[in-house]
């Protein structure tokens, strides 16, 4: 059982994921890949609402992912936009990405490759990788402007959508992990994150969410 406790602590870490960007059209819109086809699908919704001409989906495969996609994580989106009526000449892809780091860094070269002039992106992640994917960014693409969007839902729906609450849960946990170490080792920027944060974050590792944090750094 998920105490009423662990679940006040992560809403908390939810909506500290959630970045809350005013979307405007950008130049491209970038598609991390993952497990959840709702990131090509909020990318589609995006295209579609003018937000961007471009769309750029990027993920190799991954242990959570080969299964489900066997093409790989940016093929699959592609496929996924296509069958939602974007044209082909929409949409590039980045096969090869296996971290967030690569998938902005390797999304930066194929967009150099194609000639595409990029001033602003749209960032679009799974809804609490919001922040880890703006800051990423920040830090390996400081010249353009980083807009972060993912699927507007929230934490009961996403839930329902993985159908495992402790996993979501210890996914949230992971994420704010990596906020907290990566910008030492250089892989983002530094973000403030507020005392309560913290402290639903540390309650919850105490709780045993702890499933994907690196071991390393373990509380």
């Amino acid at each position: 059982m998920i105490s009423t406790q662990a679940w006040a602590d992560a809403r908390r870490l939810w909506d500290y994921h959630q970045i809350g960007h005013t979307l405007r059209p950008c130049s491209v819109a970038i598609g991390l890949g993952s497990h959840d086809l709702g990131v090509a699908d909020t990318a589609v919704d995006l295209y579609e609402r003018g937000m961007a001409p471009l769309l750029v989906f990027t993920g190799a495969t991954s242990p959570t992912t080969r299964d489900r996609m066997p093409r790989g994580e940016a093929v699959h989106y592609r496929e996924r936009a296509l069958e939602r009526g974007v044209p082909a000449s929409a949409v590039l892809v980045e096969p090869h990405a296996r971290n967030t780091g690569e998938n902005i860094r390797f999304s930066k070269a194929v967009l150099e490759e194609a000639g595409v002039h990029v001033s602003s992106v749209l960032l679009i992640s799974k809804p609490y990788e919001e922040r880890r994917a703006y800051a990423t960014a920040r830090k390996l693409w400081p010249e353009v402007e980083i807009l972060s969007a993912s699927a507007p839902m929230t934490l009961d729906e996403y839930v329902d959508s993985i159908g495992d609450a402790r996993l979501v849960i210890d996914m949230l946990v992971g994420a704010l992990q990596r906020l907290l170490i990566y910008p030492d080792q250089g892989f983002m920027i530094s973000q403030a994150v507020p005392g309560d944060v913290l402290e639903a974050y540390e309650r919850l590792c105490h709780e045993g969410f702890t499933s994907r944090l690196l071991a390393t750094e373990r509380p």
